[in-house]
């Protein structure tokens, strides 16, 4: 009998694992995946927890989950580059092929995306789905579905660092050591970056960040980061600022870290509108690059994965079988210390 199980958001604070009948139908260049393993991501927990991020309102009944890795199953009678077995990634924004902004290569900046788990577009928590094959990825065979689960984070992280353009040996800073900030900081050290510095208030995250390669640390519940950076740079400045915890305070001060000449990249995204020091700015030229999501780059984040470069199974703190879905976004949504990437194994 068809397992038509999935992870349901009922309503705000209200999950049930149940039958959910979603009609799919394979198209000419559609492939069909059964799903594997799904990352729980923070707009997941957003979603379940406020019922809404932004002008995206839960009205009804929406499956979560974005982060997905699968086998396909089924292909479209035009597709070519895969095939039935193949172990796939899936990048989850699909944009209009005829948009202003896929045409000119911003995908991700389409306003009528749909992105998976965003209401009301139901999300990967189930057994099977539909997906264009050109935003489907074949993994390769020494990159694990629990990896490739993750390259739709790293996506972010990878993104951030092309949008940085920083030159080899410089140094960067991250605020916040969560999955994104984490992700920036891997792509960070695989771009050439010389010194990364991590900044959070969770001191097992910034243990986690320790062992993740030449990074060093600081709890800014205890140490100011301004303070920290001017002595780990001379009073010089960062060379980049990636700003990914979402933080309004710490984004407000991004500029008493940046040096002269440097860029600020926004990759977290505020709760609301933040002061912005346009004085300060001004005063050291800072270059600033703002994130939505990723485009073109799930290619890249394979090839760094699959070379050795970039190694995100520290990143994976805990599993959950498909059966403790509901436990798994409880357990998520109260954020825990040391807790990163929580994943939901389907099989």
């Amino acid at each position: 009998m068809l397992d038509r199980r999935a992870l349901v958001l009922e309503e705000k604070g209200r999950l049930s694992l149940r039958d959910l009948d979603v009609t799919e139908p394979l198209g000419p260049r559609d492939v069909r995946v059964a799903i594997h393993t799904v990352g729980i991501c923070g707009s997941d927990v957003h979603y379940f927890t406020h019922g809404a991020i932004g002008q995206f309102v839960v009205r009804q009944p929406m499956i979560l989950g974005h982060e997905a890795s699968g086998v396909v199953i089924e292909t479209g009678s035009e597709v070519d580059d895969l095939a039935v077995g193949d172990r796939v990634c899936m990048e989850p924004g699909i944009p209009r092929a005829d948009s202003h902004a896929t045409r000119l290569g911003l995908y991700n900046l389409d306003p009528a995306v749909r992105f998976w788990a965003t209401p009301p577009v139901h999300g990967v928590l189930r057994r099977t789905v539909v997906h264009p094959a050109a935003f489907t990825f074949k993994v390769p065979d020494n990159v694990s579905f629990a990896e490739a689960s993750m390259v739709e984070p790293l996506a972010v992280g990878v993104h951030a660092v092309n949008k940085a353009r920083a030159a080899a040996g410089h140094v960067a800073v991250i605020i916040g050591a969560g999955p994104i900030g984490l992700v920036t900081a891997l792509a960070a050290i695989a771009v050439g970056a010389g010194k990364v510095i991590v900044a959070d208030v969770d001191d097992a995250k910034l243990a986690l960040a320790v062992r993740l390669g030449p990074i060093a640390t600081v709890n800014v519940r205890s140490i100011d980061l301004p303070t920290a950076i001017a002595a780990e740079t001379g009073g010089w400045g960062a060379d980049v600022v990636y700003e990914c915890s979402g933080n309004d305070r710490a984004a407000e001060g991004v500029f008493s870290l940046v040096c002269p000449g440097g860029t600020i990249v926004m990759v977290g995204i505020p709760g609301a509108p933040i002061r912005y020091d346009v004085a300060l700015a001004q005063m050291r030229e800072a270059r600033i690059e703002h994130v939505f999501r990723y485009a073109h780059v799930f290619p890249a984040c394979l090839r760094l994965m699959s070379s050795g470069t970039i190694d995100v199974k520290p990143l994976i703190t805990r599993t959950f079988p498909f059966a403790q879905s509901v436990e798994a976004f409880e357990l998520a949504s109260q954020a825990p210390k040391g807790e990163v990437k929580i994943q939901i194994a389907l099989a």
